[in-house]
């Protein structure tokens, strides 16, 4: 391994080896639901990020979301939420998770969330409960971990360097695409897109805060001479002047540090909140591992797969540990099951040879057993929300 990817890898393990990465799921479960089709007999398996888009698919009412993730404290905020879901009133509820902070967050904490908490969540959440405090330059939740780390970057430079928070609020309350489209041409683009941010733009410790490693990176970098940064410039500008911003509470967080109760993940929603604690969360279990393991260690037939873009990352440092995960997916994978997942890259080539071997003995290809879907992966990848991904997959797996 090269000594440049050698030492990338070892920073991107760092980051993720000791932080929350996620404060927010950067996936578009609108997407996922209409790719997915929920039923009632399903059962699904996601890699939990921040455990949004779980909670997201339990309104679908399948039979059991399995949240699976190697990172403990991304599922000690999962946890979090669901003891909020049970313990909480709907505004306390908003108050922490949809503005960010609340006064008497260590009281409620103490009191009515973390005796609910797994002692790995409680030993998190015990330091950085001050997360929810809301005092300081950065008030709210949505501005810590790594990925709050880089918001809180991109708004100094809005805020100090390029001196366009006017031209962003006048965007985020344009009526039409037409009217975002004037302003980001008259008013931002020239004004953010600086050097400085190019450059930023194109490190893999700032990539690494949001979660992309190296691999992922050079995915993106086969297909766009301007490299990474060309391709999140050309993300941003669909996203801002190409698609409605109304119900884009993605990057609205992100801006603002809050969301607002109009424009807000599902679960954030009064009637999905109440939906939710009536039982819906009760069919929602969070495990710490890989999905391998996790397989491996359960005996559930899994008939929903969300695989997000951790693969880009395996297919490059990790790839046996890859084979042995697609090994894992086909064993428990029940009949008829589908799996969609992202990734960097415009196309992926590393999914179809691996090899993996079916009930009867037989080796033989994934991308033999695995019926795609391109049009509608297309045709909702155009819609997605957050824009950032280079490609979406959608794929039945025959029974093996």
């Amino acid at each position: 391994m090269p000594i440049q990817q050698w030492a990338s890898s070892k920073a991107f393990s760092l980051v993720h080896g000791h932080n929350l990465v996620y404060n927010t799921c950067w996936e578009d479960p609108r997407l996922d639901r209409a790719a997915l089709r929920i039923g009632p007999d399903d059962t699904i398996l996601v890699i939990t990020s921040a455990g949004c888009n779980a909670l997201d698919y339990l309104l679908d009412g399948p039979r059991h979301v399995y949240a699976v993730d190697v990172n403990p404290r991304q599922n000690a905020l999962l946890e979090l939420k669901i003891a909020g879901i049970r313990r909480l009133d709907f505004e306390t509820f908003f108050a922490l998770f949809g503005r960010g902070r609340i006064a008497s967050h260590r009281e409620i904490y103490a009191s009515l969330l973390r005796p609910d908490l797994s002692p790995g969540a409680q030993r998190f959440w015990d330091r950085r409960i001050g997360y929810f405090d809301g005092r300081g330059r950065w008030p709210t939740f949505y501005y810590h971990g790594t990925s709050g780390w880089f918001a809180r970057m991109m708004n100094f430079h809005i805020d100090r360097v390029a001196k366009i928070r006017d031209g962003v609020e006048a965007i985020l309350e344009s009526a039409t695409v037409e009217a975002q489209r004037e302003i980001y041409d008259t008013r931002l683009r020239d004004a953010f897109w600086t050097r400085w941010v190019r450059w930023l733009l194109g490190r893999d410790a700032t990539l690494s805060l949001v979660g992309v490693p190296r691999p992922q990176r050079q995915q993106v970098e086969r297909h766009f001479s301007g490299g990474i940064a060309e391709f999140i410039e050309q993300c941003v500008e669909f996203v801002f002047a190409c698609l409605p911003l109304c119900d884009n509470y993605f990057w609205r967080v992100y801006l603002r540090g809050e969301y607002s109760r109009e424009c807000c993940p599902e679960y954030l929603k009064p009637g999905n909140f109440e939906r939710l604690k009536d039982g819906l969360v009760d069919r929602l279990s969070v495990h710490t591992s890989t999905i391998e393991q996790f397989l491996d260690g359960h005996d559930v037939a899994i008939s929903r797969y969300v695989l997000l873009d951790h693969m880009d990352w395996l297919s490059s440092f990790l790839k046996p540990a890859l084979e042995r995960e697609w090994q894992a997916i086909v064993r428990r994978a029940a009949p008829g099951a589908r799996l969609i997942w992202r990734s960097g890259g415009l196309t992926v080539d590393y999914v179809d040879p691996i090899e993996v071997e079916t009930s009867g003995g037989r080796r033989r290809r994934v991308g033999d057993l695995l019926e795609y879907h391109p049009g509608l992966a297309s045709e909702l990848h155009a819609r997605d929300r957050v824009h950032t991904y280079g490609s979406f997959y959608i794929a039945d797996l025959a029974t093996a």
